[in-house]
C-alpha cells in the first residue's frame, strides 16, 4: 500500500471525542461561509445532516446547491441557504452539464463561499472546475466510483478524462475507503499528496440504535434483509438466485427487499421482474420506506452482495442497529465487515458463494448471532462514528480559514 494511505488514515483517524459530545463554539468558524454541492438536496439531508447542524450551530452560514426534491424544505427550515441546481445525474447531454457548469460558476462568483464541499461524480467535475475558475477553495468527496470505473465505454472513459483535469483544483480529495484512494492513485487521477481517507460519512448511534421491539424469538422464520436501490450491480440477481437455492432446503427462511425500482439507470431492475420475484414466491418486494430502521429491526441479518460500493449506509445503520451483516469481499463492503465477526463476506457476483455465507449465518445459534450484532454496533461508532466525522470537517475548515488570512 502506498504511504500516503497510512498518512492520510492517520490524519483522519485521530482519537476524537464520544458521539454526540458537546463542541465548543469555535471563533475560527463564525460567519464564514460554507456550500454543499451533490446530485440532490435529498442525500445532503440523509448523510451530511450532522455536519451541517454542527456548522450553522458554530455561527457559519451554510449554502446547499443541488436539485430540489422532498429534503429541500427541510435544508431551508434547518437555516440553510438553498440554490437549485440545474443537474441531471444520468443524462449523457453536453448541454446538459454545460447549463451545470456555467450555473455553478456564477454562483460561485455571486457567493465567494469560503470551502465549497462537492460529492459524487458532475459535482466534483463540473464544481470542481467552477472552482478553480473562481478561485474558491474547494473539498472533492468521492462518494463511489460508480458507472465511470466498473464500464470502459466511451462515456465513461470521459468521465475519467474530467476526472483527471477536475481534480487539480480540490485543496483535498476524500475517499471513503482506500481501494476507491488506491484506483484513482493508479490511473493517475489525483495528486496523492492531497488524498485522504473519510471514515464514512458518519453514522448517528443514538438514531440508529437496537430497538426495543425488535424480534429475537427462535421460533419464527429467519428474515434476510437487503436495502438497495434495485439495481444489477447491487447484486440483486445473485440474491434472488441464492434465496431461490436457499428455499429449495429451507422454504421458511424469509428474503426482502427494500429500495426504490424504475430508476433511471441503465442497470436498473423494473417494478415488473420484482413482482415476478414475488409471485414466485423467492422474496418480498417492502417498496421504499422513508424510515428503513422498522425493517431492519425486524431483520435477523442485513445483506449487500454488491459490486463495489464507497462506504454503503445501508449496512453502516444495520451494525448500529446489532445486525449481522453478509457482503461480498469489495471496497466498500469489505471496509465495514470483519468477516467472523460483525458478519461474513463472500465473493462476488457468485450465487452460491452467497447463499454459503447466508445459510452459515441463518444455522448460527440465536446467541452467537447476538454477540456478532454487538460486535457490529461497537465495530461502527469506534470507526464510523458521526461525531468523529464532524470533527474532521471542523478540523479541515479551520486549517483552510486560517491558511487564508
Amino acid at each position: 500500500m502506498p504511504d500516503y494511505i497510512h498518512e492520510s488514515l492517520e490524519l483522519v483517524q485521530t482519537p476524537s471525542r464520544a458521539d454526540g459530545a458537546y463542541l465548543p463554539t469555535d471563533a475560527a468558524l463564525q460567519a464564514k461561509h460554507v456550500a454543499f454541492v451533490a446530485n440532490s438536496s435529498w442525500s445532503i439531508w440523509q448523510y451530511r445532516l450532522g455536519v451541517i447542524r454542527t456548522l450553522l450551530g458554530q455561527g457559519a452560514h451554510v449554502s446547499v446547491i443541488a436539485p430540489a426534491d422532498r429534503a429541500t424544505d427541510s435544508l431551508i427550515a434547518l437555516g440553510c441557504d438553498f440554490y437549485p441546481l440545474r443537474l441531471e445525474a444520468k443524462s449523457t447531454n453536453p448541454l446538459n452539464d454545460w447549463h451545470c457548469f456555467s450555473q455553478l460558476l456564477r454562483l460561485y462568483g455571486k457567493l465567494r463561499p469560503d470551502c465549497v464541499f462537492h460529492y459524487t461524480i458532475k459535482p466534483n467535475i463540473y464544481g470542481g472546475l467552477a472552482a478553480w475558475l473562481r478561485r474558491v477553495p474547494c473539498i472533492a468527496v468521492i462518494t463511489g466510483l460508480g458507472f465511470a470505473f466498473i464500464n470502459d465505454n466511451p462515456v465513461a472513459r470521459i468521465a475519467r478524462s474530467l476526472y483527471r483535469i477536475s481534480l487539480h483544483a480540490p485543496r483535498q480529495v476524500w475517499f471513503l475507503n482506500t481501494d476507491d484512494a488506491r484506483e484513482f492513485a493508479s490511473r493517475r487521477l489525483v495528486n496523492v499528496e492531497r488524498s485522504a481517507i473519510l471514515p464514512g460519512e458518519g453514522i448517528d448511534a443514538g438514531y440508529y440504535a437496537p430497538r426495543q421491539n425488535q424480534v429475537s424469538g427462535s421460533t419464527r422464520p429467519f428474515r434476510f434483509l437487503l436495502i438497495a436501490r434495485m439495481l444489477w450491480d447491487k447484486g440483486i440477481g445473485e440474491y434472488v438466485e441464492a434465496a431461490r437455492k436457499i428455499k429449495r432446503q429451507a422454504p421458511d427462511i424469509v428474503f426482502q427487499l427494500l429500495g426504490p425500482a424504475d430508476v433511471q439507470n441503465p442497470r436498473a431492475i423494473s417494478r415488473a421482474q420484482l413482482l415476478e420475484w414475488e409471485k414466485e414466491g423467492v422474496i418480498e418486494y417492502l417498496g421504499t420506506a422513508p424510515d428503513v430502521r422498522p425493517a431492519i429491526g425486524q431483520a435477523d441479518c442485513v445483506v449487500l452482495p454488491s459490486y463495489r460500493e464507497g462506504m454503503p449506509r445501508t449496512l453502516l445503520e444495520a451494525a448500529a442497529m446489532e445486525k449481522p451483516i453478509v457482503a461480498t469481499d469489495v471496497p466498500g463492503c469489505r471496509d465495514i465487515v470483519r468477516d467472523g465477526i460483525t458478519g461474513r463476506l463472500c465473493k462476488p457476483r457468485s450465487a452460491g458463494a452467497l447463499q454459503d455465507a447466508m445459510l452459515d449465518i441463518a444455522r448460527m445459534p440465536r446467541a452467537t448471532l447476538k454477540t456478532m450484532g454487538q460486535s457490529a454496533r461497537h465495530d461502527a461508532i469506534q470507526r464510523f462514528g458521526e461525531r468523529r466525522v464532524i470533527e474532521i470537517y471542523l478540523k479541515t475548515l479551520r486549517n483552510l480559514c486560517r491558511d487564508s488570512n
